[in-house]
């Protein structure tokens, strides 16, 4: 039997008690933000109650590797989720699909199912809303912080190149999101030629 609020309470309080202080994007509100977007989504592409819970499972955990590391914490964060979840009741299998899903967040992203393309829109739902700016904002302060010498002008090209060079899963996500993304790409471009 799985124990899903003491899961969920037991990530929330690890994140907020280990998370370096530096992460000003990927912070509990981040996870909080990919967990409601991933259930959103999950719901649009008719996913099954069970998919649901494998994809909240997997969105709360997907960054918590980074108390421990910042790259590769994908890799960290399913060591953990291998560690700790099976004290929550979930089985073997089930713990590696959701390290499956998990991984589909690492950048560049490769989904290889339904769940994984799902919580790889959900990462980075917040590119085709008009919080765009804001959320970007706060990683560009976290990646100024672990490299100081990162400028707004260097930041705005990789974002650009990054913009340029991604694309949703899902249908939802290809359709809810697209303009706002690519209004995004064009704000961006305007203001660095």
């Amino acid at each position: 039997m799985q124990n899903k609020p003491a899961m969920q309470s037991f990530v929330l309080d690890l994140m907020k008690t280990s998370l370096p202080l530096y992460l000003y994007y990927h912070d509990t509100d981040h996870t909080l933000y990919v967990l409601d977007k991933a259930i959103e989504i999950g719901k649009q592409e008719n996913c099954t109650q069970e998919e649901i819970d494998l994809l909240k499972v997997a969105a709360l955990w997907h960054d918590v590797g980074h108390i421990n590391i910042y790259v590769n914490h994908e890799e960290e964060s399913c060591e953990l989720a291998q560690k700790y979840l099976p004290d929550f009741g979930y089985s073997k299998a089930q713990i590696d699909k959701i390290c499956g899903i998990i991984m589909a967040t690492k950048i560049p992203q490769s989904p290889h199912n339904k769940l994984e393309e799902i919580i790889a829109d959900a990462d980075l739902y917040y590119l085709g809303t008009e919080d765009a700016h804001e959320y970007s904002g706060n990683l560009f302060k976290e990646l100024q912080y672990l490299n100081p010498g990162l400028t707004e002008i260097e930041w705005n090209k990789m974002q650009i190149s990054f913009l340029k060079n991604h694309h949703y899963f899902t249908s939802y996500c290809k359709e809810k999101l697209g303009a706002t993304k690519a209004a995004y790409l064009e704000s961006l471009l305007a203001v660095t030629s």
